[in-house]
């Protein structure tokens, strides 16, 4: 086993003797790692029980995403886990290919392999593609490890150099931060610049592979879809692609460019559902005054730009023209919104939202803003709330104002038997 040799001490988890440390440490608690890995090293190589005890971590972290009883089987890197796609979010996407008659996908950029195996799970032949040795070699144990591999082919490539003509579709997901290690992160070609903040790359120029070379490969294949970040600016669209933003349980994931679908279409699709809201080409809503409810839209709506269908939806206008809540007189239930009754409209004021919290004994506070400068959790302690009761306060403008309104969620009714 080597120890400067990364691929080399992946291999080795792979072995009996790796598969044995695994179990060992499966269920570990970051507490206990260091006197459970002086107790295995007196027996097993230092490197491997490391990286045993790495996994064991990952696994645990991935739970989230991938579910306990998938996570507990797969193996991971520690930005491979960052990239790679939640497993509902891909399920999904792998359920609108098999609706499109899609039978095989060649997945660029494959990474550890998390949308092959949704792929697969829909009965998707996959031929998996990275140039990174061990991030191919990641995605070919998981497709092992869920009884994917008669139907997952990892193949270790330049993107760029790969023919994609004998499948049905293409699926790009090119790697959207700077400073990648090793396999860690998905990989396709390498290509340098881009705007970087936090380790993301924002401009889609600077994607590896390019997005417009990940366009090119789209309009060859029947049928495609292209993953990019979420916040990628509507003039960046392609005319010919339908641009789709995701959330799971009000989480924006992802942007994802159809081709072979409803060009210039924009949705949003809200999950579990799914629940998808199309674009209508509407104009934006009129700005008027609060009225009882107020609409915050779900994140996918507003970077779909779609808050003006909510707002006919509901039959609401806008608090003010540059901020995405919505306000009606009356509450219309709807799966793309959450309803909040609004109590009180203040101008703001820390020193008026104290004295009526305190009047309303309100302990419980929630926070949300748009249009204002104030961070929630600054407020929070300014204003020090106590009591039995809870609120939450909106920080925002209306017609252009600094105001605060008070009120609390609607409860949405339960459906019938």
């Amino acid at each position: 086993m080597d120890d400067h040799d990364p691929l080399a001490s992946f291999a080795a988890l792979l072995t009996d003797r790796g598969r044995f440390l695994l179990d060992e440490v499966r269920e570990v608690e970051p507490a206990q790692e260091l006197a459970v890995a002086t107790r295995l090293r007196r027996e097993h190589p230092a490197e491997l029980v490391s990286a045993a005890i790495a996994q064991a971590r990952w696994r645990q972290r991935a739970a989230g995403k991938f579910g306990g009883a998938d996570a507990g089987r797969m193996f991971f890197t520690a930005n491979g886990i960052e990239q790679a796609t939640r497993a509902t979010v891909a399920a999904y996407r792998a359920e609108r290919f098999t609706e499109l008659g899609v039978r095989s996908v060649a997945d660029l950029c494959c990474g550890i392999g998390g949308d092959a195996i949704a792929l697969a799970r829909a009965g998707v032949r996959v031929l998996a593609v990275d140039r990174d040795p061990l991030t191919c070699a990641v995605a070919r144990a998981n497709a092992d490890a869920l009884g994917l591999g008669d139907l997952i082919d990892v193949r270790e490539s330049d993107v760029t150099e790969v023919d994609t003509s004998s499948h049905d579709a293409v699926f790009v997901d090119p790697a959207r931060r700077g400073g990648r290690q090793g396999g860690a992160a998905r990989s396709g070609s390498v290509r340098g610049g881009g705007r970087v903040t936090g380790g993301r790359v924002f401009d889609p120029e600077a994607y590896s592979p390019p997005l417009s070379w990940a366009v090119e490969a789209a309009l060859k294949a029947p049928r495609a879809a292209l993953k990019i970040a979420p916040g990628i600016p509507h003039e960046a669209v392609p005319g010919d692609a339908e641009a789709e933003w995701v959330s799971d349980s009000g989480d924006v994931k992802e942007a994802v460019l159809w081709f072979g679908t409803e060009p210039g279409l924009v949705r949003a699709t809200l999950l579990p559902g799914p629940r998808s809201l199309r674009g209508r080409g509407l104009p934006d809503p009129q700005v008027r005054a609060p009225g009882r409810y107020l609409y915050e839209p779900d994140g996918a709506v507003i970077r779909a730009h779609l808050v003006a269908e909510v707002a006919e939806e509901v039959g609401g206008g806008l608090l003010d023209e540059t901020i995405a809540y919505v306000t009606a007189d009356a509450v219309t239930p709807t799966p793309y919104a959450t309803a909040y009754e609004i109590t009180d409209q203040l101008p703001f004021s820390v020193k008026k939202l104290k004295a009526l919290l305190r009047e309303r004994q309100v302990g419980t506070l929630t926070v949300k803003k748009r249009g204002s400068a104030v961070e929630p959790e600054e407020l929070r302690r300014k204003v020090k709330p106590q009591g039995p009761n809870s609120a939450t306060v909106f920080l925002t403008r209306v017609r252009g104002a600094p105001t605060m309104l008070i009120g609390h969620p609607v409860q949405r009714r339960k459906p019938p038997g």
